[in-house]
């Protein structure tokens, strides 16, 4: 046996293994599939019908009609038809595949001579087709068709959706280039181009790659094309005020400015993530596809630097984005407050996809340690337990006084719920990897996947109750033997462990988050890991100024907070020692069955708050015990103060 670092094979090698090839089971991801498949994916299919978004694909919508078609709703029902073809990818369903494919008709049906499918600009403001690239959303709309399609193929091996769309792409491919006639454009809401890699993987029709990068390269270019568009169409310019600035006088993007839709700069010059959050992991994504399938060192240089400045100067705990209302975005370096959070799920979920992509360009366990953070909490924490409501934002704190936050049936701008829902469904291709000559565990569930490794077909069966606990064992199903790389990923919270091949306790290296062992492996080999689990403190950078003088809890990738609920009201009057022993528990009749901490602590007395506004005498503290849940699971039960920083004494 030898122990292993990374190899630096080709990227393109390392391939996420398909859905169809993994399994969850449990009561952690294989709990939540379920949920999704039985709960979310029926009842935001209602929302859908009952809101009018299905229908409006029939184009009977007509002028003075009540509830014309929204720019954005097609992508909402986009997005539900991919969720629903990942669950039919792991579970055999033949009233949702009815569901889908009467949809998926309705939707193919909707599509215009020369192959363009938009509701909104067929049947409300045909006249304005492409006529407002920032604002508009049509290219939004139209990658999340695209990857719906790709997803409906996969399931169902059935190809109407994915042949409308392809027309529609390469109309799209007609419209915008830099060819005499064309638009130099791209969409305000970056999406199209992840979907169009999608596309080219499944088709390998070049063109589809090439417009991808077109709309990447083309992003920032002067003249500035929204200042063009604009106006044509008879607008005065855009009021651009000011930006971003640092130090002490820190803000959002000027209302206009084209930070929000990052064209301020070419991207390959970009080393500041800015704007809105969504758009800009959207973004990110879809440059680390195009690297992934042209090897361009210069995008893929500029994909390293905004990942670093947004998860190491504008990342929350949870793996949220977007500290700002006023564009759903960025501010500057180290600006994290935590009421005042915006932390849309969808930033979350994207931040998930260009983790991902990282990883798979970069073996390296800092892509996974974010992409589990930001799944395990500001992603998750998006969906209910009933599984039928959702959060749009996801503050860190909810404060005494405050409008109690309450989690929603559907929005108006219906992004979140049916993106939550797909990446859930879809997340066995972002637990495991293959390669040439290697198997690879980026996430560790309960479960089993088929891999192919070197032509020979791999089962792993993973037994675990991550992430409850660190203890997961491996069984192999390999045939008569076969020789190749395991590389498991050792999660950046672990401190310790150990590695057991067969009953033998292993030396093992950590490199790059992967500890890699090669061997000739059998059937019925068992490699069992044990990761040190412990309750244990956070602390930020103190230049997060929100954060000084506080701590928040985690357990493994678990970030935790405190709910009125457990704890009663004034958390922000809660003072947790720093040598209090940490105690964890699972409770399985607490909130689906989660971990739980506690300990002891102290608060202002209460009677404080109905004395003198001013004092000489010193603040009293009581002790008093307390209970923190995880972040995921807040807002469960009844309304009332929430908190993450905990003040420290």
């Amino acid at each position: 046996m030898t122990i292993l670092s990374t190899s630096s094979q080709p990227q393109s090698a390392r391939t996420p293994v398909p859905l169809s090839r993994v399994k969850f089971s449990g009561k952690f991801w294989g709990r939540f599939q379920d949920l999704v498949r039985t709960a979310t994916i029926p009842a935001t299919y209602q929302r859908l019908k009952e809101t009018g978004r299905i229908d409006a694909f029939r184009l009977e919508w007509e002028e003075g009609m009540p509830n014309p078609p929204h720019i954005f709703w097609d992508s909402d029902v986009a997005k539900w038809v991919e969720t629903a073809a990942y669950a039919l990818v792991t579970h055999s369903d033949p009233d949702l595949r009815s569901i889908v494919d009467e949809t998926v008709s309705l939707i193919c049906s909707a599509q215009q001579p020369d192959g363009y499918l938009n509701t909104h600009f067929t049947v409300v403001e045909p006249e304005k087709r492409w006529t407002n690239m920032r604002d508009n959303h049509e290219l939004y709309c139209a990658g999340h068709l695209i990857e719906a399609a790709v997803a409906h193929y996969l399931a169902t091996d059935e190809s109407n959706f994915v042949a409308a769309m392809r027309r529609y792409a390469d109309y799209i491919d007609t419209v915008f280039g830099l060819e005499d006639g064309q638009k130099r454009g791209y969409c305000g809401h970056e999406e199209i181009e992840l979907a169009l890699v999608k596309l080219y993987r499944l088709t390998a029709e070049r063109r589809y790659l090439d417009l991808a990068k077109y709309f990447i390269d083309q992003r920032g270019q002067m003249p500035d094309y929204f200042e063009v568009e604009a106006r044509l169409r008879g607008e005065a310019p855009r009021s651009l005020g000011v930006d971003i600035l640092s130090g002490d006088e820190c803000r959002p993007p000027a209302p206009g400015s084209p930070m929000i839709h990052q064209n301020h700069l070419p991207v390959r010059e970009q080393d500041e993530i800015v704007g809105h959050a969504v758009r800009a992991m959207y973004l990110c994504s879809g440059m680390a596809d195009v690297v992934a399938e042209t090897g361009d060192e210069e995008l893929f240089e500029a994909c390293k630097r905004l990942w670093e400045d947004a998860t190491e100067r504008k990342m929350y705990v949870t793996g949220g984005l977007g500290s700002h209302r006023a564009d759903e975005g960025f501010t500057c370096a180290y600006d994290l407050p935590n009421e005042t959070a915006y932390c849309e799920t969808c930033a979350a979920v994207a931040l998930v996809f260009f983790a991902h992509r990282m990883l798979r360009l970069d073996l390296d366990g800092k892509y996974a340690d974010v992409m589990e953070r930001a799944l395990y909490n500001g992603a998750l924490g998006g969906l209910a337990l009933d599984g039928v409501h959702f959060f749009y934002e996801n503050p860190l704190a909810v404060a005494k006084g405050a409008k109690p936050r309450q989690r929603q049936d559907w929005f108006g701008c219906a992004c979140c719920p049916n993106n939550i829902s797909r990446i859930i469904m879809d997340l066995g291709e972002y637990a495991y990897s293959e390669g040439a000559n290697e198997a690879i565990i980026n996430l560790y569930a309960e479960g089993e996947a088929l891999l192919t490794v070197g032509g020979q077909a791999i089962t792993l069966r993973q037994e675990t109750e991550y992430p409850w606990s660190g203890e997961v064992k491996i069984t192999m199903s390999a045939g008569h033997g076969a020789n190749f790389i395991l590389r498991l990923r050792w999660p950046g919270w672990c401190d310790g462990g150990s590695v057991v091949v067969n009953g033998e306790d292993m030396p093992f290296e950590v490199q790059k988050g992967y500890v890699s062992i090669e061997r000739t492996w059998q059937d019925e080999d068992v490699i069992e890991l044990s990761f040190p689990m412990p309750a244990r403190r956070v602390y930020a950078n103190p230049r997060v100024k929100a954060d000084v003088g506080r701590v928040a809890l985690a357990c493994g990738p678990i970030i935790y907070c405190l709910e009125e609920a457990d704890n009663g009201p004034d958390l922000d009057a809660i003072y947790l020692p720093r040598d209090q022993p940490l105690h964890l528990a699972l409770e399985d009749a607490l909130l689906g069955g989660v971990g739980v901490i506690t300990g002891k602590a102290f608060q202002i007395d209460p009677a404080l708050a109905n004395g003198p506004l001013y004092r000489s005498e010193e603040v009293t503290l009581q002790r008093m015990p307390f209970v923190a849940v995880p972040y995921f699971a807040w807002a469960n039960r009844k309304p009332g103060e929430m908190l993450v920083w905990i003040r420290e004494i």
